[in-house]
């Protein structure tokens, strides 16, 4: 297998009115958080058909799909590697996990973070020392610091609060809406398993939370609560 059958395949099923549409979604422009990126208009349902006939590319070819400059490459690119890490030894993970990190620059919209960093770094590190997430959360790099708390999302699948809660104090003061939605969803779906543990974290944290992350977070809780907390931000 070739990456340039995987973009051939892709090619064949470009919508350039679905592109436009991708450009404008994914804030493509000059000075938006997806300036350059290129859409083909492809669906995602789509995209992961086509991820699924080529899931045996080799990671040299995954590689060149991965540094594309279009989107849907990078996409199914990291679709395959999922699939890949989901089947493979410890040795395989360990490979995929170094070839993720190694590519991370290419991983540079939310919907490419959202939809491998939890199963894929999430997975690797649930038992292992996690250090370099917190490196990550202060990196300059917007993608960096979302890959972080989104890889979170697999220790709370796990009941495991502790980093998602001590990420989250890293990034209060996070400048980008981006980062304020992600922080809240998290918390949002730690919240889900323990009402109590998010309560705690809202109590000490509410003041330095900003509106976005707040109201993400507290979007599954009882209407008396969200309510008391919305009230009390105002005081």
């Amino acid at each position: 297998m070739k990456a340039e059958e995987v973009k051939k395949e892709i090619k064949k099923f470009a919508d350039p009115e679905r592109a436009k549409n991708a450009q404008r979604y994914f804030k493509t422009g000059k000075g938006q958080y997806g300036y350059g990126d290129v859409f083909l208009g492809l669906s995602v349902p789509l995209q992961r058909k086509i991820a699924k006939k080529f899931e045996g590319l080799p990671l040299s070819e995954i590689k060149k799909l991965i540094s594309s400059k279009i989107h849907e490459h990078r996409f199914i690119a990291l679709i395959i590697l999922l699939s890949q890490y989901q089947k493979g030894t410890a040795s395989d993970k360990k490979s995929i996990v170094n070839f993720y990190l190694k590519n991370k620059k290419y991983i540079n919209n939310w919907d490419l973070v959202d939809t491998s960093a939890p199963r894929i770094l999430g997975d690797w590190f649930l038992n292992k020392e996690k250090s370099f997430l917190y490196k990550m959360a202060k990196s300059k790099n917007i993608w960096d610091r979302r890959i972080a708390i989104l890889s979170t999302f697999w220790f709370i699948k796990h009941n495991r609060f502790e980093d998602s809660i001590k990420l989250a104090r890293i990034l209060l003061s996070d400048k980008h809406d981006l980062i304020h939605k992600a922080v809240g969803w998290m918390l949002r779906e730690m919240g889900k398993r323990s009402e109590t543990e998010l309560e705690a974290f809202l109590d000490k944290n509410y003041r330095l939370m900003p509106r976005t992350m707040l109201r993400y977070a507290i979007e599954r809780l009882p209407e008396k609560k969200r309510l008391y907390f919305m009230h009390r931000l105002h005081y």
